[in-house]
C-alpha cells in the first residue's frame, strides 16, 4: 500500500508516522481524511509512549532536594527564634513540593494533547487571577509595595497568580501557534494576534508590579514566537517593542531606575538600596571552594531563602556546590531542548521548548541577580527557592515536559495528526528539516 493509499483508506487505523529524510524543501504532511480533530476527540489518536527522559527527572528531583535542604539551612535558626519551630518555613515548602510531585506524576502519565482542550480555560483562569489580585480586598496580599499574592484562607497557602500565568501562557501559545501553521509568518494574521494574546498578561503582571516575572513572560513568548517560525523581520520588531516597553517602564517608574543605578555601583549605597546586592556578593566570596558548611553562614543576606538562595548555596557549599546547581540546570536545558526537537508533533514541541525556556531563563535571571550582572528582580530560583506556588507549578510544568518526552521520535519533528486536522496545519520549525511522510 502506498503512502497516498494509506491516507485514502478510511478504514485504515492511524499508525505511527515515520520521517524519511528528503533533499527537497521541508513541508508539513498532508492531513488524513479520516482523522478526528484532537479538540473534538483527543482519544482518537493512539498514543505510543515509552519511558520518560530520566535526565529531566534526575535534574529536577536533585534541584528540589537541594532546595529543601538549603531552605531549612537558611531558615532554621530564624524560625526557631521567632516561633520555637525550626520547620516554620520548611514545612510549607515540603507540602508544596509533594503537591507538585503528585501533579508531575499525573501529568507525566496523561497524554499532553488533552491540554489543547484546557488551553483556553487555563488562559482565562490565569488572566482572571491576575485581575483579582489587583483588586483591593482581604484576598490580596502586598509585600514591599508589590501586590502579588492571593490569600485564600487560613488553611490554604497564598497563591502567586503570576506562576499560573507562566504555565497558561506556554500551553495556550503552543496551541495557538500550532493551529496557525505557516500563517504565523503573516503580520496581520500572525504577529498582530500574537501580540494581542501576550500583552494582557504582561500589562497585568507589570501592574503588580513584578518586573522579574514580566521579563520571564516576555522571554517565554519571544522563544515560542521564534521556534514557531515567525518572520525574522517581525521578530526584530517584537524585540524593539520589548526594549521600548522596558524603557517606558523605567522612565515612568521610580524603583526600576533605582535598581539599575544600584546595579552599576552597589557599594555607593551599600547601607541602603545596595545592601542586599553587596551582601550577596560577600556571601559568594565567603564560601571559597568547598563552602563554610551547612547552617554555618558567615554573611547574612536579606531574602536568602527566596531571591538570594543561590548566595546561600555558594556560601555553605562553595564554588563546587554552585557549579553543581548550574550543571543541573544545564542538564535540564539539554534534555528539554532535545525533547522539543524530537517531539512527535508541533504542539508538543512548542510546549517542550516553552517550558524549557521558562525554567532556564528564570534560573539565569535569578543567578544573574545574585552575581550582580542583572538588577534585583525578585523572582525565585526554580525548584530551589522557598515559594510554594513556584515549586508546585514548576513541577507540574515538568510533568507536561515529561509527557512529551515519553513520545519523542529519533528523527525529529513531524506534523502529527493533532496539528493537521480541521486546518491545524503543521507549523514550520526552522532547522527541523521535516521531510515527506511515508507509510510505516
Amino acid at each position: 500500500m502506498s503512502g497516498r493509499d494509506r491516507w485514502d483508506d478510511e478504514n485504515q487505523p492511524l499508525g505511527r508516522e515515520r520521517v524519511r529524510r528528503s533533499s527537497g524543501p521541508s513541508r508539513p504532511s498532508e492531513a488524513s481524511k479520516s482523522q478526528t480533530s484532537i479538540l473534538a476527540n483527543p482519544s482518537a489518536m493512539k498514543r505510543e509512549a515509552h519511558e520518560p527522559d530520566y535526565i529531566i527527572i534526575v535534574a529536577v528531583l536533585a534541584l528540589s532536594a537541594i532546595g529543601i535542604l538549603m531552605v531549612y539551612s537558611a531558615s532554621a535558626i530564624d524560625s526557631y527564634r521567632n516561633s520555637q519551630n525550626t520547620f516554620q518555613l520548611l514545612a510549607p515548602q515540603v507540602v508544596a513540593g509533594l503537591l507538585g510531585l503528585v501533579a508531575m506524576l499525573i501529568l507525566m502519565r496523561i497524554d499532553y494533547r488533552y491540554l489543547r482542550v484546557a488551553s483556553v480555560p487555563l488562559a482565562v483562569l490565569a488572566l482572571a487571577l491576575l485581575v483579582v489580585v489587583l483588586v483591593p480586598g482581604p484576598w490580596s496580599v502586598s509585600v514591599n509595595g508589590s501586590t502579588r499574592w492571593l490569600h485564600l484562607g487560613p488553611l490554604v497557602p497564598d497563591v502567586h497568580p503570576a506562576e499560573v500565568a507562566k504555565l497558561a501562557l506556554v500551553v495556550y501559545l503552543s496551541h495557538w501557534l500550532a493551529t496557525r501553521g505557516k500563517g504565523i509568518r503573516s503580520f496581520w494574521k500572525g504577529s498582530v494576534p500574537f501580540a494581542i494574546i501576550v500583552i494582557p498578561f504582561l500589562v497585568l503582571v507589570v501592574r503588580e508590579p513584578d518586573l522579574g516575572t514580566t521579563s520571564v513572560l516576555v522571554l517565554i513568548a519571544f522563544s515560542l514566537f521564534f521556534v514557531a517560525g515567525a518572520n525574522p523581520f517581525h521578530l526584530v520588531l517584537a524585540g524593539l517593542a520589548g526594549i521600548g516597553g522596558g524603557a517606558l517602564i523605567v522612565a515612568i517608574g521610580s524603583y526600576p531606575l533605582q535598581r539599575i543605578q544600584t546595579l552599576l555601583d552597589p557599594w555607593a549605597v551599600s547601607q541602603d538600596a545596595g545592601y542586599q546586592t553587596v551582601k550577596g556578593l560577600e556571601a559568594l566570596s565567603a564560601g571559597g571552594l568547598f563552602g563554610t558548611g551547612l547552617g554555618n553562614d558567615r554573611i547574612f543576606v536579606p531574602q536568602d531563602v527566596n531571591d538570594f538562595i543561590f548566595s546561600v548555596i555558594a556560601q555553605e557549599m562553595g564554588l563546587v556546590g554552585g557549579a553543581v546547581v548550574i550543571g543541573l540546570f544545564i542538564a535540564f536545558a539539554y534534555a528539554g531542548i532535545r525533547t522539543a526537537i524530537r517531539a512527535p508533533d508541533t504542539f508538543g514541541g512548542l510546549m517542550a521548548a516553552g517550558i524549557t525556556a521558562w525554567i532556564c531563563f528564570q534560573a539565569l535571571i535569578n543567578i544573574g541577580v545574585v552575581v550582580a550582572v542583572i538588577p534585583v528582580t525578585g523572582i525565585t530560583l526554580p525548584f530551589v527557592s522557598a515559594g510554594g506556588s513556584s515549586l508546585t507549578v514548576s513541577l507540574a510544568a515538568v510533568g507536561v515536559l515529561l509527557s512529551v518526552s515519553r513520545e519523542t521520535v529519533e528523527r525529529g519533528w513531524i506534523s502529527a495528526s493533532s496539528d493537521s486536522g480541521r486546518g491545524y496545519g503543521g507549523t514550520y520549525i526552522p532547522g527541523s528539516r521535516r521531510g515527506p511522510i511515508s507509510s510505516g
